[in-house]
C-alpha cells in the first residue's frame, strides 16, 4: 500500500454548525429563499388574522385589563372545582361568571333581581390596556 499525503484545504467564509456546513454571506444578507412575501395573498391575510385571534385570546386568558364602555375589567381564572372563571371590576368586584371562552367570543352570565342575564363579549373588539 502506498501512503498518500493530503494537503489541508483552507476554506474562508464558511461556518461549521455541527454536521452541517453553512456558507456565510459576505454582504450581511440573511439566508432566505429569495422570494418576497406576498402580503396581498389570501393565505397571508388568513394567517395574520389567526395570529391576531390567538394574541387577543391569550391576553384575555392571562388576565390583562380590558375596557368596555369606559370601565376597566379583568378576567380571573376559576379554581379547580369550577371550569371557567369570572370577570371582575376593580371598583365593584365580581361582575359575571364566564361559561364559555372561544377563539373570538366569551360568554358569561350574571343574576340581576333574580333573573339570569347573559353576557357576550367579542374579543376582536375589546380594547386591552397595556
Amino acid at each position: 500500500m502506498s501512503k498518500v499525503k493530503l494537503n489541508k484545504v483552507e476554506l474562508k467564509n464558511v461556518k461549521n454548525v455541527g454536521v452541517l456546513v453553512v456558507e456565510k454571506k459576505v454582504d450581511n444578507r440573511k439566508n432566505n429563499p429569495g422570494r418576497p412575501v406576498n402580503k396581498k395573498s389570501a393565505r397571508y391575510k388568513r394567517l395574520a388574522k389567526q395570529a391576531f385571534y390567538t394574541d387577543v385570546n391569550n391576553k384575555f386568558k392571562s388576565g390583562n385589563l380590558f375596557k368596555v364602555n369606559n370601565c376597566t375589567y379583568q378576567y380571573s381564572e376559576g379554581s379547580e372545582n369550577r371550569d371557567n372563571g369570572c370577570i371582575v371590576n376593580a371598583v365593584t368586584g365580581h361582575v359575571c361568571n364566564v361559561s364559555y371562552i372561544g377563539r373570538t367570543k366569551v360568554q358569561g352570565y350574571t343574576f340581576v333581581l333574580g333573573k339570569k342575564v347573559n353576557v357576550e363579549l367579542n374579543l376582536k373588539t375589546l380594547k386591552f390596556v397595556s
